[in-house]
């Protein structure tokens, strides 16, 4: 078959005569908006000619899917934390396989959460469809064994680091880097002084944006620490505002761990929102996460701060293999942003860090200016990350006969 070149001309796909079928499986938040915006890059790269079935959230929802279950039940992280879901989660894996293999669609395309989504492509393994993961485990950080493991099963990996592909390609499993969603967040409009304008925030009043995670757990364990947190840092800075973007669906949880605060937070869950609230922000607090290079994409400074139960600590200190765990760190192999984890994410330590952010400029600036080296190395060639892999997705379908 003559391999079809997926950057130029129409795809063979726009001309099928049914419109090929997408499994798409999304376990968590961050996966959502990655399903999101690679659903619309599959409309627009086959004029339409796509559907969609499988699992997500809110924005997958947007562009068309109907999910078979609600995701808010596997935003589960921790080894003990996981466990009193383990049977719903085994469940829902089971629940989603009998799915994929009714429909019988011409790809599956499964999104990071690795301990759910890999457990459905190891099922469906033989099964005649095309078996994609959209962002590649971290071997490099524990764990190695796991791309000899995955390539036993997989198709096809994209990967969100430029230098993942060896890992797994050592194994056999072909894996492009298609580049970093938040990079695509740099093309969308911000308007920081509009934020403030339309939330009363006077100009010279400092704005910190506290982001606690997207997982229930998270929220629950970091919201206390940082509230103390924002305590200090009013005594010190009396015009200080707080703006906290979070998820429609942990909205009720979020505000009632903020109901005792000193100063009362803004609270978004407008994507759009949340953009303009980087750019408008001085400085954020942050757990540890996705949303450190989405900081690093709107240049704003910022503060990681993690902390887990003892057991999931302890097991991470021992087998980690990484001086650190933000990505913009990890990329740049320095500690640029301020990591306070475990017995170091304490009240004290993020309000050293974050007043430091506050009024030393020259601390900004180191952070600011390496993240243009941050985005560099995270920005694909030549499209954005959702249309590359979407393209790879089509090339695939078409390969297996789809057309």
């Amino acid at each position: 078959m003559t391999r079809i070149d997926p950057l130029q001309g129409p795809h063979p796909l726009t001309v099928a005569k049914a419109a090929p079928l997408v499994f798409l499986v999304a376990g968590e938040p961050s996966g959502d908006q990655l399903g999101a915006r690679l659903m619309r890059a599959l409309r627009e790269k086959t004029g339409g000619r796509v559907r969609f079935a499988g699992v997500g959230g809110p924005r997958m929802a947007s562009e068309g899917l109907e999910s078979l279950f609600p995701i808010d039940e596997l935003a589960v992280m921790g080894i003990l934390e996981v466990v009193p879901h383990l049977w719903r989660i085994y469940r829902r894996i089971r629940q989603t396989v009998t799915a994929a293999r009714l429909c019988r669609p011409d790809i599956v395309v499964t999104i990071d959460s690795p301990s759910f989504t890999l457990q459905i492509s190891q099922r469906l393994k033989g099964q005649g469809m095309p078996l994609v993961h959209f962002v590649a485990p971290q071997v490099w950080a524990w764990k190695a064994w796991r791309a000899k493991h995955v390539a036993r099963y997989l198709d096809r990996l994209l990967a969100l680091l430029p230098f993942e592909p060896p890992y797994f390609e050592a194994h056999g499993l072909p894996t492009s880097f298609v580049g970093h969603p938040a990079i695509e967040a740099a093309a969308e409009p911000a308007d920081g002084s509009g934020f403030r304008r339309r939330n009363g925030i006077p100009d010279e009043a400092p704005l910190l944006c506290v982001l606690p995670g997207s997982r229930r757990s998270e929220v629950r364990r970091l919201l206390p620490v940082f509230g103390v947190a924002v305590k200090h840092l009013k005594a010190r800075f009396p015009d200080l505002r707080i703006v906290v973007p979070t998820l429609e669906s942990l909205t009720p949880r979020m505000e009632s761990h903020l109901a005792d605060w000193e100063i009362k937070p803004l609270v978004l869950t407008d994507s759009a929102e949340k953009l303009s609230a980087y750019a408008a922000s001085n400085v954020a607090l942050a757990a540890s996460g996705t949303v450190a290079v989405e900081l690093a994409v709107a240049r704003v400074p910022a503060v990681i701060a993690y902390r887990t139960n003892a057991l999931t600590a302890h097991l991470a200190v021992r087998f980690l293999k990484i001086a650190h765990v933000s990505l913009p760190n990890i990329l740049l192999g320095r500690g640029v942003l301020p990591e306070l984890l475990q017995w170091n994410c304490t009240p004290e330590r993020i309000t050293e860090e974050t007043a430091r952010l506050l009024t030393d400029p020259a601390a900004r600036a180191a952070q600011i200016d390496s993240y243009a080296e941050v985005i560099d190395k995270l920005s694909p060639p030549g499209v954005s990350p959702s249309r590359r892999a979407a393209d790879v997705i089509c090339e695939l379908m078409v390969a297996g006969g789809s057309a």
